[in-house]
């Protein structure tokens, strides 16, 4: 039962970055690929993935700083 949600987290990160895409609103849709990236880096994670890892954390960190900086033009 505890296998199934890393998968969950990483179906939801999936769904919450394709929404990001399509939402036209900057704020939100960083907003949307920050805890988007974090559910996949969480399933990344439990897959022991080298590769995958690394870049859902820059991935995460970039929108991170996208909402940063989207805060700071406010």
């Amino acid at each position: 039962m505890i296998e199934i949600l890393p998968k969950l987290l990483g179906a939801a990160g999936l769904i919450l970055i394709t929404t990001g895409v399509v939402t036209k609103n900057a704020y939100m849709r960083n907003w949307l690929f920050a805890v988007g990236g974090v559910g996949l880096l969480l399933y990344s994670i439990y897959l022991k993935d080298p590769v995958f890892i690394p870049l859902q954390i820059i991935f995460t960190s970039a929108s991170a700083y996208e909402i940063y900086t989207l805060k700071k033009k406010k």
